[in-house]
């Protein structure tokens, strides 16, 4: 039942403490689950880990309080309304992308978690539950465990970043038809705030590369169920289709800058290196199912860094925290120093099916396995791009 996890609000019924903390209207559901409430689950969860929690009885956390079918996100005048600033929200937005576009997913594999989208909610909670959302300014309580723990801060890089990468590809996946027969869709937006898009024109106009893209890859689905290819053809189209997108998306969140300014330079160094990574994810192809993505998401930091961290000798995380942190510092600093050649070989390396299947493997070995020497990375990318 949605009712007892989102709130139903219209458009225009969003206020703000402050610059952005979400004034909620009441529930008129008896057995809602307000905020409180989740603040205690997410208190409760984060406690019995020192890594960021991004499971909850093996699906992304929280995820049995999200929507289950379109109808169940606010409505105003017609137009579905979700608000992208409350966790739940933002992540029933995977919820139902999951739901609609399954269907068209054979190729990735026989498992119900092998959708490359599985990928979205797993950052999103991680995000989430290492306090990326919080309010980085301190001028309100959104985001904090003492204040409304499922508000994502429009002030957050990582809330800001994240946009791009939900409310984009849902807009474009409603406008293709997924989410049912002219379904029109409005993202709610904070009083005051301006630069963020919420419509698919207003989007479309405003980033038209990435939305194109994101159109692009829900178009391929359909004309992928309907192929004859091999499945193993169809599925490393779509996953090129998905990540061409998702690096559209992350290039349009260059928007997002100005608010790194707000957090610590081992953070912000920690951010520019994570936005590196995904270079040579979306290049390989990688197919970020579920299990895959629990993987990678896992052994991310689980709290915002601070200045004096260094890693991988920051004593209150984890030795796995410590060397992904390692080694995406190690990844962005020799391209830097390389002036970009790193990224450039590893994407004329990924330039068939095989080499990008070894591309995904050794992407794999060098942040999971601490024994994987940075410099085998080099020498065997190096070797990969010359039989390309």
């Amino acid at each position: 039942m949605m009712s007892a996890a989102l709130e139903a609000k219209s458009l225009g019924g969003i206020q703000r403490h402050g610059k952005d903390h979400m004034k909620h209207q009441s529930p008129s559901s008896s057995v809602m689950l307000r905020p409180a409430v989740l603040g205690l689950l997410l208190a409760c969860a984060v406690s019995l880990s020192t890594s960021a929690v991004i499971l909850d009885n093996g699906m992304p956390i929280l995820w049995a309080q999200t929507a289950s079918q379109v109808t169940d996100l606010p409505i105003q005048n017609g137009i579905l309304t979700p608000d992208p600033w409350h966790f739940l929200h933002r992540m029933s937005l995977y919820r139902l992308l999951i739901a609609a576009t399954d269907p068209y997913m054979g190729s990735m594999g026989t498992n119900a978690t092998d959708s490359p989208l599985w990928g979205m909610p797993v950052q999103l909670g991680w995000m989430l539950t290492s306090g990326r959302f919080a309010d980085p300014t301190g001028a309100t309580t959104c985001g904090l465990q003492t204040g409304d723990t499922m508000c994502i801060s429009t002030q957050s890089w990582w809330g800001c970043v994240n946009y791009y990468a939900s409310a984009l590809p849902f807009l474009s996946a409603a406008q293709q038809g997924f989410m049912g027969p002219g379904v029109q869709v409005q993202m709610q937006v904070p009083e005051g705030v301006e630069d963020f898009c919420t419509t698919y024109v207003d989007c479309a106009a405003r980033y038209p590369d990435a939305m194109s893209k994101w159109d692009a890859f829900f178009q391929g689905l359909r004309s992928a169920f309907e192929s004859p290819l091999p499945d193993d053809e169809k599925k490393d189209t779509l996953l090129g289709l998905y990540w061409a997108a998702q690096t559209a998306s992350t290039q349009a969140s260059a928007a997002c800058q100005a608010r790194q300014s707000y957090y610590s330079s081992v953070e912000v160094s920690f951010a520019n290196s994570w936005l590196n990574s995904a270079e040579y994810v979306s290049a390989s192809h990688f197919q970020s199912n579920l299990e895959k993505s629990v993987l990678f998401q896992s052994p991310l930091p689980s709290r915002v860094l601070q200045v004096g961290d260094s890693a991988p000798n920051i004593a209150d995380l984890s030795q796995e925290e410590n060397h992904t942190l390692y080694v995406f510092s190690w990844m962005q600093n020799i391209n830097t120093l390389l002036g970009g050649t790193l990224v450039r070989v590893w994407k004329n390396a990924m330039c068939s099916v095989t080499t990008r299947q070894k591309g995904r493997e050794m992407l794999e070995q060098l942040l999971l396995n601490p024994s994987f020497a940075t410099n085998s990375f080099l020498s065997i990318i190096t070797g990969m791009a010359t039989s390309c």
